[in-house]
């Protein structure tokens, strides 16, 4: 792995051979990881795991014609054969009026702010294991548990480093430290399965071991005897953990490169309300420790909190350079970028402000309803908007959560379900997406 100054040198070396090659502009992107991670299963050391990947990627421009490459082969010959072979293949791409680096005049020029993404404890392969022993005891300990499909306990660290042939150089790095645990209740055809996790940039504020797996055997045990539901009508409450796929929804529909194909259900709804006016979606790349904070774009571009929607309507889409041009529009410092293409779009750390009931008060009106905590299949048309998803969780009876049911489908559209969603105030961030217990009417139950 390159340090972060040889890994600029390298892209800046790689960049400026492009030019000399005859590209009109050019970028190039360094990105690595290494993590190791341990594994037990049943107090048995089941496997341990280190790896370490590295690569490059290189954007030329020729007029309106761009192409990229990459290598994982970080030689100076190969190098030098990725410039040739880059030079040839913009040569021959198709035009794009859209194509381009992004505007120079927006380029991160300051100091790039500190987030303190790294963390220097680098626990060795010892202290993952007994983290994840420590972890799964806890989980088999739950009254209930027959058996465990492991534990375990990892850690990481990545870096990236973009250079572009208009002026911008930068990089930064991040480590990660997760324990998870999946654990089985039950004998027999009764038996129920789940999991729990945590993932954070620096160890100390990473749950203790023993408190993930306490509420991995809770959430198996609970889900036992689970009963089918009969087809109908009613609210569905979401758990966090499963209600921030909703949101995720919306930011797949208001980024750029769906706007543009026309591909998005929110597609005119800029400017219009897409929440309550109680709600807002906050996205924040500056976060300290956030689990996807970020100095700057995949293009170069400043980072700052941006109010997706605020007090219920759209405000922005989601820009990379491109996708901006054929907008209309400015870039919003949302490009991602991976080594083997041009740039995409994505949010960082995002969270639903604005809930100001009690959880306990969105099940106290539910004469019958369905409390969702694990989602299952994709049934969802980012053109339309229709939803449609198996799911299981527990049954809601007279405000309170009663018996487990599984084999159901819920659906609905997404348009609707947000547009009236309700959110409880115990917001957590524990997730790249956080969002409270969230409340949607009038859901479709496909049961018995």
């Amino acid at each position: 792995m390159l340090s972060l100054n040889d890994a600029k040198d390298r892209a800046q070396s790689l960049v400026d051979a492009a030019r000399r090659a005859g590209a009109d502009a050019a970028d190039a992107v360094y990105s690595c990881d290494a993590s190791s991670q341990v594994s037990v299963r049943l107090g048995v050391l089941e496997d341990v795991e280190s790896s370490e990947s590295e690569h490059i990627g290189l954007r030329a421009f020729i007029g309106q014609r761009s192409a990229t490459i990459s290598s994982s082969d970080l030689a100076p010959r190969t190098l030098a054969t990725l410039v040739d072979r880059v030079i040839a293949m913009a040569k021959e791409a198709p035009e794009d009026a859209y194509a381009g680096l992004a505007p120079e005049e927006r380029l991160l020029r300051k100091k790039k702010p500190q987030l303190d993404l790294e963390d220097r404890e680098e626990p060795d392969a010892q202290a993952l294991r007994m983290r994840a022993l420590e972890c799964e005891d806890a989980a088999r300990s739950t009254a209930g548990v027959t058996n465990s499909e492991g534990a375990g306990a990892g850690h990481g660290r990545a870096q990236m480093a973009l250079v572009t042939s208009h002026g911008f150089v930068g990089g930064y790095a991040g480590t990660s430290h997760s324990t998870w645990a999946s654990v089985i209740a039950g004998e027999g055809a009764s038996m129920q399965r789940d999991y729990a996790s945590h993932s954070m940039r620096h160890l100390d504020d990473l749950d203790e071991a023993a408190a993930i797996g306490e509420r991995a055997g809770s959430r198996a045990v609970a889900r036992l005897n689970p009963r089918k539901l009969a087809s109908g009508t009613m609210p569905v409450i979401f758990d966090p953990r499963v209600g921030s796929s909703l949101i995720g929804h919306l930011l797949g529909a208001v980024s750029g490169p769906s706007v543009t194909r026309r591909s998005s259900f929110l597609l005119e709804s800029l400017g219009e309300r897409v929440l309550p006016e109680n709600l807002s979606i906050i996205d924040d790349p500056l976060r300290e420790r956030g689990l996807r904070s970020r100095p700057f774009d995949g293009e170069g571009l400043p980072t700052g909190l941006t109010s997706i929607v605020r007090n219920g309507v759209l405000t922005t889409w989601l820009l990379d350079s491109a996708s901006a041009r054929q907008l209309g529009a400015a870039p919003t410092g949302h490009a991602t970028r991976g080594g083997g293409g041009s740039p995409g779009v994505g949010a960082t750390n995002v969270h639903l402000a604005g809930g100001n009931l009690r959880a306990r008060d969105l099940f106290a009106d539910v004469k019958q309803g369905l409390y969702v905590t694990e989602l299952i299949g994709h049934g969802v048309n980012p053109v339309t908007g229709d939803y449609s998803r198996g799911a299981s969780g527990f049954f809601i009876e007279n405000g309170s959560v009663s018996h487990a049911v599984s084999e159901i489908t819920i659906a609905g559209n997404l348009k609707d379900m947000l547009a009236n969603l309700i959110a409880a105030d115990d917001l957590e961030f524990r997730y790249a997406i956080n969002v409270p217990t969230l409340r949607v009417d009038g859901m479709t139950i496909a049961g018995d």
